[in-house]
């Protein structure tokens, strides 16, 4: 697929509609969550929190790193990049001046399937962070001198996850995973692809996806739907009409690895395979035997690798879904010496996994940690308001807490079991990165573990 261009969704234009309210059902009502579809095509949800000293707001564009042509790999974050470097009215500073006078917070990140915005500030400035929001995604300056300092500033970022060793690790493994397919390329570009980018690239970029359709506007505090509706209508009204997300192609199949010879302390080590999509009704289950295995401190990973034997100090697995795919990723840090030892021990955990499943207590305890780590992690303005944002993005809904808790809840032994069969006894994708001698490397290149 190597080379296949990103094509904008053609802009849609007719008589203007009315803003329409969703019905979200009383669940949401009763949390205080309304999403209203405004008369261009944005969709803006709010979530009050009655008694938070904070609002948090957030523009979530439903286009990010996957929907990229190759040439122009990185475009979306160079584009984050650089809605913060002015707007028609403001400059980057005193941008980041209005927000440092009333101790808030302005950011924004680029993910795969999305690029996200977010300003979060005292309550009392509500009508300040939505409309700073407005203004960036709608009318930034884009100039030319802003695109090259900041070329700059983004070669340097790359310059910087080289020096990670783990991280160029991780990054070898995602191109191997998806070979020659958007999901394995570099988020933030690479050295060619970023020095090569115009301003009218970018211009363009954000010309043919930034749109209406392709985002949601998100608020969360102690607010009123129907003010909050009034200020993000205002604030985002010359945002273009129509829908810029673009189609997105499967990927293949992966590749089994690929040993890299570095200068490093450790050895870094990831592996794994593909696996569930976003929406696929086993990834709560795999959710729990992820935790299992290597999700948290009691997990076997850990409990095996670092605390009975001290072999590393970062060991752990983790779960990352897409709209159409996913992955299944592993991860250990170790002296070279070791490293062939801690191999051997990943994949006889891995296959003890394939073989005996988990435990009833197993199942309990991750069951307990998903539900309680999930309710802990919406405390705040900022973590409701981005789960509120991604969910209606990714998937157009947003599911309930109390509809997911009881999602986790309900994994049994046969979902487990279910799961590891379907997932982790898939072959594996090995990346070993480090001074790896001849008699270690083979040892790395283990690509079963069956």
């Amino acid at each position: 697929m190597t080379g296949t261009a990103a094509t904008a969704a053609p802009v849609v234009t007719a008589d203007p509609q009315p803003n329409v309210e969703l019905t979200i059902g009383d669940s949401h009502a009763a949390n205080g969550l309304r999403i209203t579809q405004l008369s261009n095509g944005l969709t803006v949800a709010t979530e009050r929190i009655p008694g938070a000293l904070s609002i948090a707001a957030g523009a979530w564009v439903g286009v990010g790193a996957r929907d990229e042509p190759e040439h122009l790999c990185g475009v979306s974050h160079f584009l984050e990049h650089l809605l913060f470097k002015g707007s028609e009215t403001r400059s980057a500073r005193e941008i980041s001046q209005t927000v440092d006078r009333v101790g808030g917070d302005i950011n924004a990140f680029t993910a795969k399937e999305y690029t996200a915005y977010y300003c979060r500030l005292p309550a009392r400035h509500q009508s300040l962070a939505i409309g700073l929001l407005g203004e960036v995604l709608t009318s930034p300056a884009l100039r030319g001198e802003d695109v090259d300092n900041e070329r700059q500033v983004i070669l340097e970022e790359l310059a910087m996850d080289d020096d990670s060793p783990d991280d160029v690790a991780h990054r070898a493994f995602m191109r191997h995973l998806f070979p020659d397919h958007p999901l394995g390329w570099e988020t933030a570009g690479t050295v060619e692809t970023v020095q090569a980018i115009t301003p009218a690239d970018v211009r363009e970029f954000f010309s043919a996806h930034y749109r209406a359709g392709s985002c949601v506007v998100a608020v969360s505090g102690p607010l009123d739907h129907d003010d909050a509706l009034v200020e993000i209508e205002a604030a985002f009204a010359a945002l273009a009409t129509g829908d810029g997300r673009v189609t997105r192609d499967v990927a293949g199949d992966s590749t089994s690895g690929e040993v890299l010879e570095d200068d490093t302390e450790q050895v870094h080590i990831v592996l794994g395979m593909q696996a569930l999509s976003r929406d696929d009704p086993d990834r709560e289950a795999l959710d729990v035997v992820n935790h299992v295995f290597g999700g948290g401190l009691s997990s076997r990973l850990f409990d095996e690798i670092r605390e009975r034997r001290g072999l590393a100090y970062s060991v752990y697995s983790g779960v990352s879904s897409y709209t159409d795919a996913g992955a299944f990723t592993i991860y250990a840090g170790t002296q070279p010496p070791h490293a062939a030892e801690v191999m051997g021990l990943i994949h006889e955990q891995l296959a003890l996994l394939i073989k005996d499943g988990i435990t009833d207590d197993e199942l309990d305890i991750a069951k307990g940690y998903l539900t309680g780590a999930f309710e802990l992690g919406l405390e705040d303005t900022g973590s409701r308001m981005a789960r509120v944002a991604s969910l209606l993005v990714t998937t157009g809904e947003v599911r309930p807490v109390g509809e997911q808790v009881a999602r986790w809840d309900a994994v049994q032994q046969v979902d487990a079991r279910r799961v590891i069969e379907r997932i982790l006894s898939m072959p594996l994708t090995v990346v070993a990165l480090g001074p790896i001698d001849a008699a270690t490397a083979p040892a790395l290149r283990l690509g079963s573990a069956t």
